[in-house]
């Protein structure tokens, strides 16, 4: 049997709790954990202290694993220049609280909605976006590590022309893509090169649900046109409760074991179910 090319992560908000129990709880579960960061105008925030991230540094090295950061979901780095400078802002400090961590990837999106609208021009959005980009490489260190994701309700190629000006990577959103009626293997093989982190979910009465939602057939076919790519990077299994994520474990392991794929040993107990259900995802958006 080969073993699979990428390494299996998730998020954290799987257990109804902060990040640092989290990250304890999955150290011995996955590969990578994302860690879902939010700041809140005038409201809650969840960035890390410096003792926090101290933390999550030894919890790292205990368990082997590495960390991506999911940037703040409401960043506007291609619009109105007030909005950007508040973006900036918490962007800036996203990736400050976390930078010590070494994380394997920056995920964040590119909103456009006053160039979808026809409020603003192409040119426009494409010059602003990539002047941010341009300050989000200067901080992180290196514009590979920021991974530029697909998001819902915007057509696939929204984003194309940034990797065509730029060296950052790509977050390829599988999930995205099923959820807008897409075929994801086409956009794969045009895309997957640029990768550095994919995120994969099912599509229930809502996103981000459990990937006992995907059809088996529909699952291995994805999944083994990845492993056959050897895209070697971070597999996000994006989803917000311990259901979820117990139940698309299983899903993707039977999967596995058709394509006569082996994951690395599993370093923790056997993931189970849980008896009860809390999505955390609703109170802090969509990813």
């Amino acid at each position: 049997m080969d073993t699979i090319n990428f390494r299996l992560g998730t998020t954290s908000y799987i257990i109804p709790d902060e990040i640092i129990p989290n990250v304890r709880y999955l150290g011995s579960k996955v590969e990578d954990i994302e860690l879902v960061l939010f700041e809140v105008d005038e409201g809650p925030s969840n960035l890390l202290t410096p003792a926090q991230q101290a933390a999550l540094a030894s919890l790292a090295q205990q368990h082997g694993i590495s960390y991506t950061v999911h940037l703040p979901l409401d960043l506007n780095l291609a619009e109105d220049a007030t909005t950007r400078d508040i973006s900036f802002s918490k962007a800036k400090k996203a990736i400050d609280c976390t930078l010590g961590l070494g994380p394997w990837a920056y995920v964040l999106h590119l909103e456009g909605k006053e160039r979808l609208a026809g409020k603003q021009s192409k040119e426009d959005w494409l010059k602003k976006a990539l002047e941010g980009l341009a300050q989000l490489s200067e901080w992180v260190g290196d514009p590979s590590l920021l991974a530029v994701e697909n998001v819902d309700h915007y057509p696939p190629d929204f984003i194309d022309e940034v990797f065509a000006h730029s060296q950052v990577s790509r977050c390829i959103d599988i999930g995205h893509l099923w959820l807008e009626g897409y075929d994801p293997i086409p956009f794969l093989e045009k895309n997957i090169d640029r990768a550095r982190v994919l995120h994969i979910h099912g599509i229930g009465e809502r996103d981000h649900k459990s990937l006992m939602h995907v059809e088996m057939e529909e699952l291995k076919r994805v999944l083994g046109f990845v492993q056959k790519s050897g895209f070697d990077g971070v597999m996000t299994i994006e989803v917000f409760n311990e259901e979820d994520f117990a139940t698309s474990i299983l899903q993707l392991e039977c999967a596995f074991r058709q394509l006569k794929l082996q994951v690395l040993p599993q370093k923790g107990e056997r993931i189970k179910p849980a008896k009860y259900h809390r999505d955390l995802y609703d109170s802090i958006g969509e990813g």
